[in-house]
């Protein structure tokens, strides 16, 4: 648990360093970071992944893509 927090600590500092590219940054992390939860899930389950499982994640990948590649303001 520890070592979890540390790393929560490392991230959230790391993503500091970049105020301007800060949120863009991490709707990135959120995006992969739900879609491996997902297919980890997934993995350990006997009956297999629902599919709402894929839709769930293909919206958030949507979402961070929109996020990532949506046009930037100048200031």
């Amino acid at each position: 648990m520890l070592s979890a927090a540390l790393s929560l600590a490392l991230f959230s500092w790391l993503r500091s360093m970049h105020p301007t590219a800060a949120g863009r940054v991490y709707a990135a992390y959120g995006g992969v970071y739900i879609g491996v939860a997902a297919l980890n899930f997934g993995s350990s389950m006997a009956l297999g992944q629902p599919v709402t499982d894929f839709i769930g994640v293909a919206v958030s990948l949507v979402g961070m893509g929109i996020i990532m590649f949506g046009p930037r303001s100048a200031a």
